[in-house]
């Protein structure tokens, strides 16, 4: 059999609701054939932020073609536009809303195109479930293999917004907030090495990083290498610092969540970096 086309699924949905299957038996009536892989459907709810964070560490591990869904949508039945983005090797139907900028900040080359051709929609469209009526069809058309173009104009105007750096309050001193607490009670921060390139370097020149009412001041390279409540820091697989504890949670131990603040003080070294 050919290469069936692959469909991923990101909404904040959840799964205690009809609402995740209703999108796949839409998809699998107009493209029967696809393979549908759920990325999450454990969004935080409403949260554009969190929904852009797990489209963008997910999607390149596809193969090329592959259509994403994105489905985090606040606006939902207002005036958003539903958009198409058409990259070098994947496509992407969403909301109009951001939920897509890291991925706009990761490809090269892309063309984002405004949904109008009602057509392919499911009719009548409900105001309040635009994952089933809209996004699931348009995700399922361009499996099977409709042009992106078909589906409306290309638009230069779409909705981004950059992720929150970290800032430099002096020439030790870096201060960064936490983008989401995992279901592990990891922190991740927005600090990556290209901003703090000392505090990842071996060995590590002294530091202490507050965050919350917890302190750290040490990095390890493994979870298993912390002891106890200890809170330490790590190089997450998402290529952010991350404030983590060995086998619980870091998120209850500092009594931190998303955007809460993170300071790093290099007690032995400048703190180099690209500046704010």
């Amino acid at each position: 059999m050919a290469n069936r086309p692959i469909i991923t699924l990101t909404s904040d949905f959840g799964l205690t609701d009809h609402f995740v299957g209703t999108m796949k038996g839409v998809i699998l009536n107009i493209c029967p054939h696809a393979e549908i892989v759920d990325i999450s459907h454990a969004v935080q709810a409403f949260d554009v932020l969190d929904g852009a964070l797990a489209i963008a560490q997910s999607y390149s591990q596809f193969p090329a073609g592959t259509v994403h869904i994105v489905v985090v949508d606040p606006g939902v039945g207002s005036a958003r536009r539903p958009i198409i983005v058409a990259g070098d090797r994947h496509y992407f139907v969403a909301p109009d809303n951001g939920v897509l900028s890291l991925v706009y900040a990761r490809e090269e080359r892309l063309r984002v195109y405004h949904v109008a051709a009602e057509h392919y929609f499911l009719q009548p469209v409900s105001q309040t479930f635009h994952g089933r009526d809209i996004f699931s069809p348009i995700g399922a058309w361009l499996a099977k293999g409709v042009d992106p173009g078909k589906f409306g104009e290309e638009v230069p105007d779409f909705v981004r917004f950059n992720l929150p750096k970290p800032k430099p309050v002096d020439a030790n001193t870096v201060r960064g907030i936490v983008l989401k607490a995992d279901r592990f009670g990891n922190l991740v921060t927005n600090i990556t090495p290209e901003d703090l390139p000392a505090l990842f370097e071996t060995p590590c020149p002294p530091f202490k990083i507050a965050v919350g009412q917890g302190e750290v001041n040490r990095i390890c390279i493994s979870y298993v290498e912390g002891t106890g409540n200890e809170l330490f820091g790590i190089l997450g697989s998402m290529g952010y610092l991350e404030i983590a504890a060995n086998r619980a949670s870091a998120a209850q131990i500092a009594g931190a969540s998303k955007g809460t603040e993170v300071t790093v003080v290099m007690e032995g070294a400048a703190a180099a970096g690209n500046g704010p």
